[in-house]
């Protein structure tokens, strides 16, 4: 028996489950040609700026390869030498509030130290966070930090409908997007009444666990979109209606082309 032709509206139908955020008319352009960060055009500029940038990424990854072994450990603290590197990246930004990727870069950095929990309070702190128990005000203040700066990242990064972008601005969106959608999918996983702990500033103070899903899942896909394979099958695992949605036309699919149909 000949293997099933699937039409290209049954192809469509399926990256749209596979996908719930995908558009086949709504492609990424991928341009190298323009400008690394499209808020700094200046190409001098650009290189001053990102360099900086690059000497602080690389403290944090010899901090981190000091801490599994693969480097002789000449740090006494780990803790402060993150910090410093995070205050580095605050002057920075301060400097040059429109590079993203140095939002982008402060946000994984406070994620190392706080942990993907931290819009939970009374959580057990997860392994891989540097500061186990921080104070409830610390905890709030930092969220409120991380947020901003993926919120604000995204933003200063999104092209306008059918306009192109250059590999690195697509990289950095798609980081930011995943980032945020890990804190998201993070929360929705730990998520007990009464245990959320946001700024009431913030859009996720009123989310329901089902809310925080979502929008990881939407996340998870726009990371997908701008580059991030394992982001984009991450949208999947993480959106309830998703599955739901699958798991219907994957039954459907073995009735029509018989129980050997594999997905």
């Amino acid at each position: 028996m000949s293997p099933p032709s699937l039409s290209t509206r049954d192809i469509h139908v399926l990256e749209k489950i596979k996908d719930p955020e995908s558009d086949p008319s709504r492609g990424v352009s991928i341009d190298a040609g323009l400008p690394s960060d499209p808020n700094i055009t200046d190409r001098s500029l650009y290189l001053q700026i990102s360099q900086l940038e690059r000497e602080i990424v690389f403290s944090m990854q010899s901090l981190e390869m000091q801490m599994t072994g693969m480097r002789p450990n000449s740090c006494n603290d780990p803790v402060n030498e993150y910090k410093e590197c995070v205050q580095r990246l605050d002057n920075l930004i301060e400097q040059h509030p429109n590079y993203a990727s140095a939002r982008n870069n402060r946000a994984q950095a406070l994620r190392r130290l706080y942990g993907d929990s931290m819009l939970l309070a009374s959580t057990h702190p997860l392994p891989q966070a540097l500061i186990k128990n921080p104070a409830e005000d610390e905890r709030k203040s930092v969220a409120e930090i991380v947020l901003s700066d993926l919120d604000h990242s995204i933003a200063l990064l999104t092209p306008p409908p059918k306009a192109s972008l250059s590999p690195q601005t697509a990289k950095t969106l798609s980081m930011a997007h995943t980032q945020r959608a890990a804190i998201y999918h993070m929360t929705s996983k730990m998520f007990v009444s009464g245990t959320l702990s946001v700024k009431g500033t913030r859009r996720e103070s009123a989310w329901s666990k089902l809310e925080f899903e979502e929008a990881a899942s939407r996340d998870f896909a726009m990371g997908g979109r701008y580059g991030n394979d394992i982001a984009k099958g991450l949208a999947v695992s993480t959106n309830p209606t998703a599955k739901l949605c699958g798991q219907i036309v994957r039954e459907a699919m073995k009735k029509e082309y018989g129980p050997g149909y594999v997905n």
